[in-house]
Order: structure tokens, then sequence, then C-alpha cells
């Protein structure tokens, strides 16, 4: 029987040039997995906990004591663990941290470890991560969904330095036929957005964001920003509304302060605010709103899933927790689900979240973070899950270019043999 024959960490930088944590687990047969955590910026209150140092170092961000907790904790305790038994691996490192939001150990310390066990099992397969993480880990058939991707093309908010309260402009390519030309749809009016700000705001509003999305300096509100992505769609060749959707992020706690929403150069409540997003409705093709109000305003939620058609994405509220989404689902807050393994810091409980949401007949959508790596573990999960929903910023900077041609190299992998949901983004994962 194959056994864990080594476990270690070493601290590495993500996107933001900030530190994290790198861990390759080695098996008894010489298999080797390598997994890198992903951080946010705008983070949930309830997340699970991302162990830093504090101190000097790194400006306190340092990670050398989650290093320290897998390379001397979890590494002694995982020793001869059976790495085939994702459940088992991660109910061992559950035990090894009881403390609130995995705080003493860390949730970067407890994710890298997790994530890394499935690459290497896997890997000692001789199965895609896809493959293993569906058939082995949830026990399904060999059918796949390749998600629609939600390209982050304008950021705004925490994401960068414009007069934007919104933090994500996405754009969705559902006239698409298969994820080839997904993302040669996105890529095209990404491209051909840059140009357009470019001419019309100067060469400021073509610099990125921390999610490759261009900071759009220039852009006064939201209007602007989303009448600016519908001129690129058209001038790129597509039709709004039909080969293209809108989505957003307003990601609200961000703009929230003593009971009000600033945004737009104006202090709304959130009646008003959710006016707002209704009449966004009604002007734009736009399909997924993300976080609209904040992170602990459950009945804010609940009232605006009432009165839209559209789908309304919990994320800081939820936090990838199975517990809370159970808690949403039960008051209709909301009627999606972002999932981020590294909010609950664990492949199972990731999974756990997305069960939870899908039997209560909310869609999935998988989610990178704003502070990212080259790990392409994501783009494997949002297909072995057949979430039909992958959000993974835009089609620039290689940490989430690497996303995209993991999708891509999947596809090509499975001869095309592969479902796209297309305009059934949101429903689409019913059938697997």
């Amino acid at each position: 029987m194959v056994e864990i024959k080594q476990i270690r960490a070493t601290e590495i930088l993500d996107s933001r040039g900030n530190p994290t944590l790198m861990t390759r687990v080695t098996l008894s047969d010489g298999t080797i997995g390598i997994a890198k955590v992903p951080s946010g910026a705008s983070t949930g209150e309830h997340e699970a906990v991302e162990l830093r140092d504090g101190g000097k170092r790194f400006g306190g961000k340092g990670v050398q004591k989650a290093v320290g907790n897998v390379n001397d904790v979890i590494a002694t305790e995982l020793a001869s663990a059976d790495p085939l038994s994702q459940s088992d691996i991660d109910a061992t490192l559950l035990k090894l941290d009881p403390s609130t939001g995995k705080s003493q150990l860390g949730a970067n310390a407890i994710l890298s470890v997790s994530m890394a066990t499935a690459v290497a099992a896997s890997a000692h397969l001789g199965l895609e991560l896809f493959q293993y993480l569906s058939t082995r880990v949830l026990g399904r058939k060999l059918k796949y969904l390749q998600p629609v991707p939600m390209s982050n093309v304008i950021n705004g908010g925490t994401h960068a330095g414009n007069d934007l309260a919104i933090q994500e402009f996405m754009i969705l390519p559902i006239g698409a036929s298969d994820i080839l030309e997904s993302i040669r749809c996105l890529s095209e009016v990404y491209q051909t957005l840059g140009k357009r700000m470019i001419k019309k705001y100067g060469r400021m509003a073509k610099h990125v964001g921390d999610e490759g999305g261009f900071c759009g300096f220039g852009l006064k509100n939201t209007r602007v920003a989303f009448e600016e992505i519908l001129g690129a769609i058209e001038a790129a060749g597509y039709s709004p509304g039909s080969d293209v959707v809108l989505g957003m992020d307003a990601a609200a706690s961000e703009f929230y302060h003593d009971g009000s929403y600033t945004i737009d150069g104006k202090s709304v409540n959130a009646g008003e605010l959710l006016d707002f997003y209704i009449d966004l409705e009604k002007t734009f093709p736009l399909e997924t709103v993300e976080d609209p109000f904040d992170e602990n305003a459950f009945d804010d939620f609940a009232e605006y899933t009432k009165k839209t058609k559209i789908q309304v994405v919990t994320d800081d509220l939820t936090v990838s927790n199975p517990e809370i989404v159970s808690r949403a689902i039960a008051e209709g807050a909301g009627n999606a689900l972002l999932l981020k393994v590294n909010q609950i810091g664990s492949v199972t409980e990731a999974i756990e979240a997305a069960m939870v949401a899908n039997k209560a007949e909310w869609p999935v959508v998988v989610s990178h973070r704003s502070g990212e790596t080259s790990d392409t573990f994501i783009a494997d999960l949002a297909v072995a899950l057949s979430t039909g929903q992958l959000k993974t910023g835009g089609p620039a900077r290689s940490d989430r270019v690497a996303k995209y041609n993991r999708l891509i190299e999947i596809h090509h992998l499975l001869n095309g043999e592969c479902s796209y949901p297309g305009k059934d983004f949101m429903t689409a994962w019913r059938r697997f």
C-alpha cells in the first residue's frame, strides 16, 4: 500500500508579492504532489484563519509559522498515512487543529497539505486531478462539464485605485460552443476593451488590477464601466446578452460603513442599493451579482433574491462554510454559492459546501482569490464538481491565465468530449 513518505512546505510569493505556502507531498513510491495556496484581499470576517507571522519581516505577512506547522506538526502526524483517502487525510488535519477557524495551525497550512495530497494521489493512480476528484473523492462517473468563465475585465474596489466601488466587472461568454471558443471570446473582448480604454481615457486606464482586469482610471461610475464593456463586446464582433452577458462582484462590505453604502459618489441605505441593482438589471444584460450587501446582511440578501430573477452569489456572507451555507439557504439569502477552498481550509470541506448548495438547487461558482499563484487546482475542481461556472480573473497575468490554459488542456485531454453549459450556466450542473 502506498503511504505518505514526506511532507515539506516552503514560503513562496503570491501574485501580489506577499508570502504564501507551497507544500510538497512525497509518497512511498516516489510520486509527488505540489500545491500553492492563494490569499484574499476582501476577505469575509468568518473565513478560516490565514496564519501570518507578524513582526517586521514581509510587513508582518510572513508565513514561517504556518510552514513550521506543516513541517513539524502535520508531517509527523500524517507520516505513513494513506494518501488515497482524502476524507481521512482531511479528518486528521481537522483533528490536529480544533480551534475556531483553524487559527492554531493556520488554514493556509492545512489547505496546502490537503491539496498537495490530492495531487499526489491522482498522480499515483495515473489520473488527471479532475478525474481523481470526480471518481475517487466524489464517486461519480466519467462525465464532465466545463465551466463558463466569469472573466474580470475591469477591477475596482480594493483591487484597483480608481473611483469604482464595485470590485469586479465581469463578462461571461455564454454563446460559445465549447471552452476553446469561450476563452477566445473573452480574450478578444478583453483586448478590444483595453485598446478602447487607451483611446478614450489614456494609457493609465489599461493598467491591470490584482485580478488581471483593467484598472479603468477615468471611469467615474458603475454605469460608465458597463457601457464601456458593452461597447467592447460589440466592437469585438459579439452580441451583448446573446453571446456575452455581464456579471459583477460588488464586494459591498468594502464600501459599507455605519449602516450605509458609498457608491458612485453617493451614500445610500440597503433599500436604495437594492433599487440600484434592479435598475442595472433593467439597463444591462446583467445575469450574476456577487456580495451585493454587507457580509452579515442576511435579510438584505434575502430581499434582493426575492425581487430578482438573476443569480445572487454569496461569498463573504457564506465563506464556503457548510454550516453558514445551510443558514443562507434556510433564510433564502442568495441563490448561488461562491466556492473558495482557502475560505474553509480543506478540500473535503469545500466539496461538502458545494454539495450542500447543490442539494438546495443552488449553483456553485468555483473561485480564485485576488492573491493567486500558478497553481491550477481550482480549474480541475470546477470540472470535477461540474459546477458550470469558474471565476478566475482576466485573461492577463500568468496566475490567472494558468487556470484558463488548464481548462484548454483538459478539453484536449478529453478529446473535446466534455459539455459546455453556455446559456444554461446556472442550471447545467443538475445533469451531472
